[in-house]
């Protein structure tokens, strides 16, 4: 005969028991999410560092140009700077969320604000007296702080700071259809030989805007350190939802609003090259093609180091196949065709944009769409935007 006693024991197991279930499925999926948000802190941080390992080899192959300028020393600038903004470009998947890159005072805008108004800092066609550094009587001294406290003070095209202040001081204008800017060293050369003028100062701008892009990039790198107060706060007191969130809408926002919109479409519509990425070099392909690497190293939890090494491990893709495997496939064939459209675009893009727009257009429409995979499966996951 049962006990009356045990028969209520009986009801309470048999209620505890799809309670326990599920919080055991709840832990599992938390313990999940934080795999995946610990690699991807790894992938931020690696991929910081190699930016700033790059930048300061930028940094000395410009002091060394500055203290003897060369042609082969300005050639040493130039491809350094090409260097810099592979590893760059790919960490532009890390932003949109107010994270250490973009917060209120981040220091985004002194590292790659663009599109910029030239002549701001130095001479144009036509005036040859423009710019910051022709003007000794308003600006005596150059230095980073001067540049800092400049930088979009006058106009949102007011830019005297970050990558595309160097590149416009390496390259000048360009003014060719074939090829980039074609400044020459001389136009650092003090004494004979010199051209344009006040070559110390350009040399001062270029050293003191190279060493302030190192300080700043340092600063975001540092913020992704283990025990620093912002990954701390990231990856133990922020919700994995929230988190997740942010995640999806930094891929969301770079491959729809940013990517597709203001970096490739704007120029397109534009027709005008002061409205592409890397304007001076005749980079921009490469920016658009490193800042999509940079998308699927977020999506696919892996980045691969300047040196070779690679950091992988739990990824939202891997969250995503577990959980519906339908949107996870739309991601990566949207992925896949992204890249091949991407890669399938003529060079240079200030020539492209002008006559072969078609070439360009079904980048941006695959780059929406690779927007709204992302939400799907961002929402799947249940990533609260």
């Amino acid at each position: 005969m049962q006990s009356v006693i045990a028969r209520p024991l009986l009801l309470l197991s048999l209620l505890i028991l799809p309670f326990l279930g599920c919080k055991k499925d709840e832990d599992d999926t938390n313990a999940a999410r934080k795999a995946v948000l610990q690699n991807y802190a790894n992938i931020v941080l690696a991929n910081y560092e190699d930016s700033y390992d790059a930048a300061k080899i930028l940094k000395d192959k410009i002091d060394l140009f500055v203290a003897n300028p060369t042609a082969q020393g300005f050639a040493d600038c130039k491809q350094a700077w090409l260097n810099a903004r592979n590893p760059y470009g790919q960490s532009e998947a890390f932003r949109f969320y107010g994270g250490p890159i973009d917060a209120q005072d981040g220091p985004e805008g002194l590292i790659n604000a663009w599109p910029m108004d030239e002549n701001f800092i130095d001479y144009v066609e036509g005036i040859p007296t423009a710019g910051l550094i022709n003007n000794t009587a308003q600006y005596p001294t150059i230095t980073q702080q001067v540049l800092a406290d400049l930088n979009e003070s006058i106009s949102e095209e007011s830019i005297f700071t970050g990558y595309h202040a160097i590149e416009f001081l390496l390259w000048g204008q360009d003014l060719s259809t074939s090829g980039p800017g074609n400044r020459p060293y001389t136009d650092f050369v003090t004494g004979a030989g010199s051209t344009a003028s006040n070559q110390a100062r350009r040399g001062l701008y270029l050293q003191a805007v190279a060493g302030l892009l190192l300080e700043n990039l340092a600063s975001v790198r540092d913020a992704w350190q283990p025990g620093s107060n912002y990954r701390k706060d990231f990856l133990e007191n922020t919700a994995t939802d929230v988190a997740l969130g942010r995640l999806f809408t930094s891929l969301g926002e770079l491959s729809k609003g940013e990517l597709a919109g203001e970096r490739m479409f704007v120029a397109l519509d534009t027709k005008d090259q002061e409205n592409e990425h890397s304007c001076f070099s005749d980079n921009t392909l490469a920016d658009i093609k490193m800042n999509f690497l940079g998308i699927k190293n977020v999506y696919l939890g892996t980045y691969t180091r300047t040196n070779g090494s690679v950091v992988s491990g739990p990824s939202l893709a891997s969250l995503a196949e577990t959980t519906d495997k339908t949107k996870n496939d739309l991601v990566k064939a949207t992925l896949t065709e992204t890249e091949q459209l991407i890669d399938a675009i003529p060079g240079p893009f200030d020539q492209t944009i002008l006559n072969n727009p078609n070439a360009v257009l079904p980048a941006i429409t695959s780059l929406r769409s690779l927007s709204d995979r992302f939400a799907d499966v961002g929402f799947a996951l249940g990533a609260k935007f």
